[in-house]
């Protein structure tokens, strides 16, 4: 857990001076010396972490989501960031998210297509498919949180 735990405050600290620590103080409702005791590598405070309430809000501030990119290496999982706010308010529902998909598996089955032209995928074409599976993910993904919101 050390090895662990210093990477997270590590990152937690890399997070709280993305966003600013004033701001940041702001956002979660935490003191500054609270937030410094998240990311605090003394002995006394090795047990003591963000909560995830917290991170979440900083995250949704900051330019980039420190601490869940870390979450995620720590389990060799690989997180995919676009400028994109997921979280932020959404507009057009399910019936928006049905068509986006539609024209998105439209559009990967078009490349896949050109790209089997000539029997054979390149390393250009293949590319470009996985830029499309990318973005035919992300549409997944909106859809399910558009569902998520809706039923609850």
């Amino acid at each position: 857990m050390a090895g662990m735990g210093s990477y997270l405050k590590k990152h937690t600290e890399a997070l709280v001076k993305d966003v600013g620590i004033e701001p940041a103080c702001a956002l979660t409702g935490k003191s500054k010396a609270t937030l410094g005791r998240y990311y605090s590598d003394n002995a006394e405070h090795a047990d003591r972490f963000m909560p995830i309430d917290a991170v979440a809000e900083l995250e949704k501030a900051a330019g980039y989501p420190h601490v869940t990119a870390a979450l995620a290496e720590l389990r060799g999982v690989e997180l995919s960031f676009h400028d994109g706010r997921p979280n932020a308010p959404r507009s057009g529902g399910v019936n928006s998210d049905v068509i986006a998909l539609s024209q998105r598996f439209a559009m990967l089955m078009a490349e896949y297509q050109q790209s089997m032209e000539d029997g054979r995928i390149t390393v250009n074409e293949a590319k470009r498919l996985l830029r499309e599976t990318t973005m035919l993910q992300q549409v997944l993904i909106d859809m399910k949180l558009n569902l998520e919101e809706e039923s609850g």
